[in-house]
């Protein structure tokens, strides 16, 4: 079984939803042989190097006002502990451009390391509060899953895979999938959002069987 994640690393509901289904693929245990890719989607290609407040952007992006924010972060905060993921909102003050984390996405995967990679990326900036556009802060987390971080650099100043994934965001984008996560199974099956790990679960259990007797 083929499973590709669509999603941002600067989206909370993406870390929740790639926990969740962790979970339950563990719960799986062996019944079923999984692929599992990560796959680009900024949602927010324009953001500057710079970034932008968190408060600020999502007011003006969803109109949503100081209470609703509050109740959105404690929300993802308590999702997050559901599937043990730490949400530390104190250190994470705003949102920045995230394509240069998917192009050393891309390398990891071809090394190997991407889902490592990813875990690490996700864990930088909602629970350490750093960067995931900072080349250094990038280059580190290449290190400690175990790839070169001169390498890494290398990749990042000379712009390597932005072709690659360029047309990968816009692939995806051109299948229908706006709204991330998205988890995409074999090609035909989508499952949308930060779902509990029972829904991905049982989804994935009723595909193979499915799959077994067709």
């Amino acid at each position: 079984m083929k499973i590709d994640f669509v999603s941002d690393v600067s989206c909370p509901w993406c870390a929740i939803g790639l926990a969740s289904l962790e979970q339950a693929l563990q719960r799986l245990g062996g019944a079923v042989q999984v692929e599992l890719h990560v796959q680009p989607f900024e949602l927010n290609p324009s953001m500057p190097p710079e970034g932008q407040e968190i408060g600020e952007h999502l007011a003006q992006k969803y109109g949503l006002t100081t209470e609703q924010l509050e109740q959105n972060e404690a929300q993802i905060r308590e999702r997050g502990r559901q599937v043990g993921f730490d949400f530390a909102p104190g250190r994470r003050s705003r949102i920045y451009n995230t394509f240069d984390a998917h192009r050393l996405l891309h390398w990891a995967g071809l090394q190997g390391r991407q889902l490592a990679l990813k875990h690490a990326l996700l864990g930088a900036y909602f629970t350490d509060g750093h960067s995931p556009g900072d080349p250094e802060v990038l280059a580190r987390l290449c290190a400690e899953v175990g790839l070169d971080a001169s390498q890494a650099r290398e990749i990042l100043s000379a712009g390597t895979y932005t072709t690659e994934v360029r047309e990968r965001e816009r692939w995806w984008l051109d299948q229908g999938i706006h709204a991330v996560p998205s988890v995409v199974i074999d090609d035909r099956h989508l499952i949308q959002g930060g779902q509990p790990a029972e829904v991905f679960e049982q989804a994935l259990r009723e595909i193979a069987r499915t799959g077994r007797a067709g």
